[in-house]
This record gives structure tokens, C-alpha cells and sequence, in this order.
């Protein structure tokens, strides 16, 4: 999906709902973060415009969203629950679990697993947002330079 509001409340309309302040404002705290970002991140964006949005509204909206296509959903390190602006296509990610880095995969490396899943198992793949944990190059080189405590 492009970032523009007017793709969103086109989209929203094409529904039958209104973008009401509270949603556009919810909206524009997730598209400012430019990634992943918890309901507490948005809340807090949220709260330097408004205080008359609550927690509730914020999760009300987010699975309003959620259903609409307009947000992605995962849950993260700590089983942290963060959302994404959706886009045009399916994206995956690489999370480092050491220093938290975000590195964007491109569908089409996965696309190959999904396709054999498909063939093995007959199960179709509907993910579109894949996050894979793990070490990123830098911290695994850092782990291998680090001495090993004796025991």
C-alpha cells in the first residue's frame, strides 16, 4: 500500500466507514514511526496531539485497521505485539535479538520456502509478514570475539 492519506481513506470509505479525527490521528502516530511500533509508542505519539484518545481507542483502532488491510500485525521480542503500515506487497523481516536491528527481506527469497510447503505438505501460505529471529552479522562477529568465561 502507498503512504498516502488519501489511499487510506479511500480505502476506508470503499468500506463503508468514516476516517474520523481519532483514526486519521491514530493513523499518522503509525506512519510516523516509519516501522514497527507498539500501541504504548502510538498512544504516546498520540498524546502529544490529543489526550482525548484513550488505550482503548488506540486497540480499537488498531484492529479496526487490522481487518481493514491498512496495518500489519506481529508479535515480536517478549512477545511484544507491534504494527506496520501494510504495503503494496508481502515484506519480511530479520530481527537481532542481541541489539534489536530491523533488516527488511524481500518476498522473493521467501517466496521459494512457501512454494515448497506448498508442494511437500499441500499447505498453502498466506503470510505476508514474516519475521525471522535471530543474530545479525555484526553481533554474531562480536559474540565470536568475545573470550569465553572459564567455568
Amino acid at each position: 500500500m502507498s503512504d498516502t492519506s488519501n489511499d487510506y481513506q479511500t480505502l476506508i470509505r470503499k468500506n463503508g466507514f468514516r476516517l474520523t479525527p481519532q483514526r486519521q490521528m491514530i493513523l499518522e502516530a503509525v506512519r510516523g514511526t516509519h516501522g514497527h511500533s507498539t500501541p504504548e509508542e502510538i498512544y504516546n505519539r498520540v498524546q502529544l496531539k490529543t489526550t482525548a484518545i484513550n488505550h482503548a481507542t488506540i486497540y480499537r483502532t488498531l484492529e479496526f485497521f487490522l481487518a481493514l488491510g491498512l496495518v500489519t500485525v506481529a508479535q515480536v521480542k517478549d512477545n511484544q505485539t507491534v504494527y506496520e503500515l501494510a504495503e503494496q506487497g508481502p515484506h519480511h523481516h530479520l530481527i537481532c535479538q542481541q541489539c534489536d536491528k530491523v533488516e527488511r527481506v524481500d518476498h522473493a527469497l521467501v517466496q521459494p520456502l512457501f512454494d515448497e510447503v506448498d508442494q511437500k505438505f499441500g499447505f498453502k501460505v498466506n503470510t505476508d509478514h514474516l519475521m525471522l529471529f535471530g543474530l545479525c552479522h555484526a553481533c554474531r562477529l562480536e559474540l565470536e570475539e568475545t573470550p569465553s568465561s572459564p567455568v
